[in-house]
């Protein structure tokens, strides 16, 4: 099983970037975003699990995450970005039976690279 994420970048506070991330090797009920930036904690940004969403409060009504089925895949649209939004974004996937979404990140076990967002003021 594997992950690839991709979409990072650098953009001016206020801009949009869009992350994907493509999952091979098997299908997921629940994936999300995470972020890190340095010397923080890894935090959850978005996630869903079938129908369930959720976001960070800081991120409500900027991003949006969303998935396409059919090419196993999942995004995160980030509008009206912030320099604190700046960090290593990396996407997970929970390949367990928990029945509530996973809101850290020893609730994932699939893991893609991290790709960099950097938000300049």
């Amino acid at each position: 099983v594997q992950l690839q994420a991709s979409g990072g970048g650098l953009v001016q506070a206020g801009g949009s970037l869009r992350l994907s991330c493509v999952a091979f090797g098997r299908t997921f009920a629940a994936m999300g975003w995470f972020r890190q930036a340095p010397g923080k904690e890894r935090e959850l940004v978005a996630g869903y699990r079938w129908s369930s969403t959720y976001y960070k409060e800081s991120v409500k009504g900027r991003f949006t995450i969303s998935r396409d089925n059919a090419k196993n895949a999942m995004y995160l649209q980030m509008n009206s970005l912030k320099p604190e939004d700046t960090a290593v974004y990396y996407c997970a996937a929970d390949g367990s039976r928990r029945i509530g979404l996973g809101l850290i990140q020893d609730d994932y076990n699939y893991w893609g690279q991290g790709t960099q967002v950097t938000v300049s003021s």
